[in-house]
């Protein structure tokens, strides 16, 4: 089966290739502190079933431990190297199987190989935490080859880390009206679809989570950053097909053969 993309909002996905199922991020609240989903209802217990689940970084919109705690007695989590030390919950999930990962490392699953390459984003669990991993992304190749960039900023070598890929979900906003140093915003996400060169991307977070109270401020940064991308893809990157999706809908991106 070709390999078919969900988008259930934030950084959220269901990458399905060569019958293995990975989540990313696994983010399922209706709230998570000062953030309330404003868009797309709740995934459905379907989001939830996965072989394989894949955690970028500590913060806790990506490592969520109640979302991670509903996962199937058995399903494989990798967390970056360092993640069930800075974060005790993980320690919990004695029915989930937790590897640690870093960059470079490789993690089998059926025909499916998961491999760890880096990203620049803040690792700490909290913005001033003493305890930190390394932010990752991940590359899944199967009959696909897919980029989950989870948070990042640009940085220098990000084509040759990351490797040839058909298909990238890249970040194009964030939760709140300004974006901190380590993210991409729709500009500089469409200047990595432009290094990167897959075939198809699909933009993610952005447009499901947005600080209580703040609804009037600034509130096209909520939703406007994936026809953004849309526009400047076009611009930057004309040869690769941008597919815009909606909270639990799914797409199969032409991949090479």
């Amino acid at each position: 089966m070709p390999v078919e993309i969900t988008w259930w909002g934030h950084a959220t996905c269901t990458i399905e290739d060569s019958n293995v199922r990975l989540l990313t991020d696994p983010l399922f609240a209706r709230r998570l502190a000062h953030l309330r989903r404003r868009r797309g209802a709740l995934p459905p217990e379907e989001a939830l079933r996965a072989d394989v689940a894949l955690v970028s970084h500590l913060h806790s919109d990506h490592l969520h431990i109640p979302s991670l705690a509903r996962l199937a007695p058995g399903t494989r989590l990798l967390v970056p190297r360092g993640a069930p030390r800075a974060v005790p919950g993980l320690r919990r999930l004695s029915h989930l199987d937790v590897t640690e990962v870093g960059p470079g490392d490789e993690t089998v699953m059926g025909r499916v190989r998961v491999r760890a390459v880096p990203a620049r984003h803040d690792g700490r669990r909290l913005p001033v935490g003493p305890q930190r991993a390394p932010a990752l992304g991940y590359v899944v190749e199967g009959e696909a080859r897919t980029y989950f960039a989870g948070d990042t900023g640009l940085f220098e070598g990000m084509a040759k880390e990351v490797g040839p890929v058909d298909v990238a979900l890249l970040p194009v906003g964030g939760w709140g009206p300004y974006l901190g140093e380590g993210h991409l915003d729709a500009g500089r996400a469409a200047q990595a679809l432009a290094l990167l060169g897959p075939r198809s991307a699909v933009p993610v977070h952005y447009g499901t989570y947005w600080p209580i109270g703040m609804d009037a401020v600034r509130p096209h940064e909520f939703h406007a950053p994936g026809d953004e991308f849309v526009r400047l893809a076009a611009e930057r990157a004309p040869g690769v097909a941008v597919h815009k999706l909606g909270h639990g809908q799914r797409v199969r991106p032409e991949v090479a053969r």
